[in-house]
């Protein structure tokens, strides 16, 4: 008989006799001294313990397999040699052996080990090394299905701690094979979901909540957690999207998006585990995930969506990352997308195809604005001004931006995107600060927008309204106009009044008039109601308070009584509640501007108004009108004398205290532009009409050469203080060209269109001979054959232009 090496001997001594008895200390110090003494051993003794530990798996000597494998962990341990790459292999393969059995107590054996290998550093790199067997067993025991439910959840455990020491033993290793590849990716993430999941169902089916937190420790919900977070935790930038990816195929394959919770927990771990600069990545995998659902049904829609809702809110200002108008286009259309479904009843135009429930689509589409408006929250007002004027160009306006593309909308289609995109921008405006108004309100937006204001849909009427108060209030007063009312001391409202700054005051100059007409136009409406009113209120007291100059504050007088007119006129058809609304409106108003103003002559005026009409006609004040049940009198015929406020009166008072009596003297008349015809216009003679007048506008013929003229400071006053009635004969000029082509007969208008394209054609022959007659030839004429010159022709390829002309 052969005499066995002295590492043979060493090894098989660490064995007792007994297995019971456990591993021989002694001799185990003996074999790790060896080991460490002489390190090119080591491999061999790892391949004998290997062959040693096979036999006894196969023999079912299940004590002996224990004590090896602590053997094994040992000797792993205390070695750190360059040669302890070969041992390795040979313990890796045990491991193996260990996990194909079918015994767990085996397989949780193997687990362990393998775990406290994936801790130790290794000081040498392996180049050969694999570990697609262990993240496939791993993955097959977290979704282990054995009887006794305690086994099972030590497996699942066992199953969690082995996937979390693959990517502890492979994530910073280059060398290694790359966990984050996707055929590893989903197998490790669903496993982890799995069991996420299946945790979420026993925690709520738990009787008690004591009993609940003692099972804690052994529950395997909170050991995924901390595994998923640290592989999270691990991701670079380029291996979000491997990671991110197999969590949206599980919630697809599982169903998960329609019952929301299990989805928005998911994404929360996902977004706060990750690093913040990377979140942006997540954001648009959602996006695009919402984007492949498009036909889905509209619960799963609406699921990712609530998940696009709550990571935005985590993500803060990380969450839109470059793509800023990507992310809020997605929204859009994912919202037309539902209107259109709901309007034709299909996904794709075949009527019948899949049942749209029409409420499941409205919670989408309200979903969809509560996370336009999550996101926009995130955004500084620079970008927030890009996105407000991004949706607004997505809205279609009648005659400016076309209607909806799709064929099964209609003008029902096109009210309904015009709502959704109106409460978009509400939410988007909400909170809105800006400290210059010109440029964070560009015409772009303003003009579209007052448009809307100027439409018979009172819903869409009020969400303009909604708008321009966010915009305009950026001293939170808006709260503080939420009730009409005569209130005797404005001071009890505690309001943020702040000078005006020149900004403001340029912003006004521009678009006051604008405001002024709308608010006046706004309350002839006929379908104007209770909110309709209020809310003109609110506006007219944070332009009092956020924006007026004295200038705008003898405007905003003159609009009230205007106003006042307005509701006594016979000429409007305006119902009795609506004429007592604009009278109470009025009165309100000027009870808070003449406070404001404090010129003590005014608010006495005011104020006796107000008495008078408290005891002979209270219908006309804010507190009998705005009420839930209001009772307006049968008709308006006798309001007159002392419960009217008198023009006059207020001209005299505020002339006193330096105010401009020739302005407030001159009773308030809203302009017509080209923008109130776009928002009404029902015939196409307004729209020639509109044509020609932006022909006439700039018309060669109506070109008159001024002599140049010395420009003095004596000039450029002149200038300012015409220009008011430059700008009236301009709209008088401008209302009798529309007036011509509303009301000369057909055939006038079509003389007058022909001559304009007669003229055009001949200023084009003339453009045509300047620039087809060749030009002189440097080497002068050539003498034809019969004694005349003759112009030498040039192709208009070859002829030299000079620089200037070359664009």
């Amino acid at each position: 008989m052969l005499h066995k090496p002295r590492y043979k001997r060493l090894v098989d001594n660490i064995f007792p006799e007994d297995p019971e008895d456990g591993l021989v200390k002694a001799n185990m110090e003996k074999l790790t001294f060896y080991a460490l003494s002489a390190p090119e051993k080591l491999d061999r003794i790892g391949a004998y313990l290997s062959e040693r530990l096979s036999r006894d798996v196969a023999r079912h000597r299940y004590g002996y397999v224990c004590i090896a494998m602590e053997a094994l962990d040992q000797l792993l341990m205390a070695c750190h040699c360059q040669s302890i790459n070969l041992f390795v292999e040979s313990f890796l393969k045990m491991v193996r052996k260990l996990l194909e059995s079918d015994k767990p107590s085996l397989q949780i054996l193997g687990t362990n080990s393998f775990v406290k290998f994936a801790n130790i550093e290794e000081d040498t790199p392996s180049y050969h090394r694999s570990y697609d067997f262990f993240v496939s067993r791993f993955s097959e025991m977290c979704h282990s299905s054995y009887e006794d439910p305690d086994i099972r959840t030590k497996i699942r455990m066992a199953g969690i701690k082995g996937l979390q020491g693959v990517v502890r033993k492979t994530v910073n290793d280059e060398l290694q094979a790359n966990i984050w590849d996707p055929q590893h990716m989903d197998k490790i993430v669903p496993s982890l979901l799995f069991n996420l999941q299946s945790g979420v169902r026993t925690e709520s089916r738990s009787p008690s909540p004591l009993q609940a937190s003692e099972k804690e420790k052994e529950s395997p919900v909170e050991l995924t957690e901390r595994c998923f977070r640290e592989l999270l935790g691990r991701a670079a930038y380029g291996n979000i999207k491997n990671a991110v990816t197999p969590v949206l195929m599980h919630l697809d394959n599982h169903s998960l998006w329609e019952g929301k919770t299990f989805a928005v927990r998911c994404f929360k771990i996902i977004m706060y585990s990750i690093q913040s600069q990377h979140s942006h990545l997540v954001i648009q995998q959602l996006l695009g995930h919402l984007d492949a659902n498009s036909k889905n049904s509209a619960t799963v829609r609406a699921g990712i969506v609530e998940v696009l809702l709550e990571a935005a809110a985590i993500a803060a200002s990380g969450s839109v990352g470059p793509t800023v108008l990507e992310v809020f286009n997605t929204l859009l259309r994912q919202l037309r997308l539902s209107v259109d479904y709901e309007l034709t009843g299909s996904y794709d135009g075949n009527i019948g195809t899949k049942i749209i429930k029409a409420h499941e689509e409205r919670q989408l589409q309200e979903a969809v604005i509560r996370t336009i408006g999550s996101f926009a929250n995130t955004l500084p007002t620079y970008q927030r001004s890009e996105v407000m004027l991004f949706i607004m160009g997505k809205i279609p306006v009648p005659g400016i931006h076309p209607a909806l593309p799709s064929a099964g909308s209609g003008p029902e289609g096109t009210r309904m995107i015009q709502i959704m995109l109106l409460k978009s921008l509400v939410q988007v405006t909400a909170g809105f600060q800006t400290t210059n108004m010109l440029t964070a309100l560009p015409n772009s937006f303003l003009e579209p927008l007052l448009s809307f204001s100027l439409t018979e849909d009172p819903e869409i009427r009020l969400l303009v309204l909604q708008i321009l108060l966010s915009l305009i209030d950026r001293h939170d007063n808006m709260p503080k106009f939420t009730n009409i009312s005569i209130i005797s001391d404005i001071s009890v409202l505690k309001l943020k009044v702040d000078k005006c700054s020149r900004q403001d005051n340029l912003f006004m100059k521009k678009h006051g008039q604008q405001l002024y007409r709308h608010i006046y136009l706004g309350c002839k409406e006929q379908s104007s109601g209770r909110l309709h009113y209020e809310s003109l209120f609110a506006l007219l007291g944070l332009l009092s308070v956020e924006l007026a100059n004295e200038e705008v504050v003898v405007d905003l007088i003159r609009l009230a009584l205007a106003l006042q007119d307005l509701a006594l006129s016979t000429d409007e058809p305006l119902p009795v509640y609506n004429r007592c609304a604009v009278h109470a409106l009025a009165a309100a108003y000027l009870n808070l501007i003449c406070q404001l103003t404090t010129v003590p002559a005014f608010c006495q005026h005011i104020h006796e108004v107000i008495e008078v009409r408290q005891k002979e006609s209270p219908y006309l004040l804010p507190e009998d009108v705005f009420v839930d049940n209001p009772k307006p009198p049968s008709s308006l015929e006798k309001v007159e004398g002392d419960v009217l406020f008198l023009q006059s009166k207020i001209t005299e008072v505020l002339g006193g205290s330096g105010y401009n009596t020739d302005r407030l003297a001159t009773p308030y008349v809203p302009q017509y532009t080209d923008e109130d015809r776009l928002s009404k216009r029902k015939s196409i003679g307004e729209t020639i009409s509109l044509q020609v007048e932006v022909e006439s506008r700039n018309s060669p013929e109506k070109e008159e050469r001024t002599p140049a003229e010395e420009i003095t400071f004596e000039t450029l006053k002149n200038a300012i203080v015409d220009s008011v009635g430059m700008e009236e004969q301009e709209r008088e000029r401008r209302r009798q060209v529309v007036e011509k082509f509303q009301k000369a007969p057909f055939e006038e208008i079509a003389a007058h269109c022909g001559a304009r394209a007669t003229l055009l054609q001949s200023k084009l022959n003339q453009i045509f001979e300047i620039t087809i007659r060749p030009p002189p030839s440097p080497s002068g004429t050539i003498s034809s054959g019969y004694g005349q010159s003759q112009s030498r022709s040039i192709p208009i390829y070859e002829m030299k232009f000079p620089d200037l002309c070359v664009y």
